[in-house]
This record gives C-alpha cells, structure tokens and sequence, in this order.
C-alpha cells in the first residue's frame, strides 16, 4: 500500500476522518446482518430512554432528517418493532412507542454494537479506550450547538 503523505497522519481531523469510515463499515455490516440500519437504532435506543413521543420530536433527539424519521419509522413499524398511532393531545401528530419485539431487538443491535466497537478500538486497552472516549465526548460537546 502506498505512504499516505505525513501533513495528513499528523492531522487530527483527517485520523478521525478515517476512523469515521472504518467506524462505519464495521456498524452497518454488524446492523446489515440483523436486518437494521443506523437510524433503527438511534430511534429503539430514544424510545426506550425516553418513552413513547411523536415522530417529529424523535427525529430532532436522534438528528434524523424529517423525510428519513418517517421512512424509518415505517420500517420499524412494519417490523413490529414499534407502534405509531395518533397522539390522543394533538390529533394531527402521530405518537411512535417502542414494543416487546423492539426492545427484544434493540438488544440484540446493543450487542452487535459494542462487537464493532470491540473490533473498532481492539488495539486499545480498557483505560485507553476511556481515555478517548472522554476526549472526543469534550470535543464534540465544545462544537455542538447550544
């Protein structure tokens, strides 16, 4: 394989770049292999958090586009992995609450999660692992909107 020029490997946004897409791969081959995707989990995981809420607050607490939320939403209710039904405080919004069968499959994505994330970070000890966690967590929280 050839060098990758030094002014890249020093630079942390290109490392994360990277990283970002090996990340990637790894999760979505894991998900690929239960039949779910990314934003399937995003939405299980706020649901089981958060309760039962209408299909446009999930979409803002899991960063999923308005067009997307839906498309998903559907998927997963198709599934049976969650109901949507009319929210009985405001008829013209729909309320998505997660069901036995999702959360028998947000556990199942959960484990097949922290498999990437072993995969991902397998050079790495426990306390290193920490480590980088904490400092990307301080990272990303300085550029997220307030």
């Amino acid at each position: 394989m050839d060098e990758t020029p030094q002014r890249l490997v020093a630079k942390p946004s290109w490392l994360i770049t990277q990283l970002a897409v090996h990340a990637r791969r790894l999760v979505n081959d894991g998900f690929t292999a239960a039949g779910a995707r990314g934003y399937h989990y995003r939405i299980l995981a706020a649901l089981h958090e958060f309760g039962p809420t209408s299909q446009a607050r999930l979409g803002r607490r899991c960063r999923v586009d308005r067009s997307d939320i839906v498309a998903a939403v559907n998927e997963l209710a198709e599934a049976g992995f969650v109901d949507r039904a009319p929210d009985p405080e405001h008829g013209r919004r729909n309320r998505v609450t997660l069901t036995p069968n999702g959360l028998h499959q947000l556990r199942h994505m959960d484990t097949l999660l922290d498999q990437a994330q072993d995969a991902l970070l397998s050079p790495l000890s426990t306390n290193d692992r920490q480590t980088l966690i904490h400092l990307l967590t301080r990272v990303l929280a300085h550029h997220e909107p307030q």
